[in-house]
């Protein structure tokens, strides 16, 4: 069985971040989902846990971090090409998303970064390893 990733991120209004996350790709798995918790599926090993404070309060002791306020984590997703980033980057904003810094452009890579509803980051970035300096 490969490997699968579980990203868990507390929501502040769990139906809201729900429509983001469909909107710029994600589909909902509704056996995950219930009025505290909806699973995310990016691609059949990536998913996200949306969770209510309520629901995350059941798996830590620990303060839940405001995401708007600090960051504990920077999640990077790899797109295959520029244009795509720059789509995904266009629909998260215009479906509430907010662009968290200027775009990167190294000639070899190319990235942006996005705040969800929550204030969780997302990069996206493009590779073209060909393009990568040689030494």
């Amino acid at each position: 069985m490969a490997t699968q990733i579980f990203i868990n991120l507390p929501v502040t209004d769990l139906q809201k971040s729900i429509h983001f996350y469909e909107s710029i790709g994600f589909s909902n798995n509704p056996q995950f989902t219930d009025e505290t918790a909806a699973c995310m599926v990016l691609s059949e090993h990536i998913y996200v846990m949306l969770l209510t404070h309520e629901k995350l309060r059941q798996f830590t002791p620990k303060t839940i971090a405001n995401a708007k306020n600090s960051t504990e984590v920077l999640n990077a997703l790899t797109r295959d090409s520029r244009e795509e980033v720059d789509r995904l980057m266009v629909t998260a904003v215009r479906n509430g998303g907010n662009e968290f810094r200027p775009t990167q452009d190294y000639g070899f890579m190319y990235g942006r970064a996005f705040e969800d509803l929550d204030g969780h980051i997302w990069e996206l970035i493009y590779m073209d390893m060909s393009q990568f300096p040689q030494q």
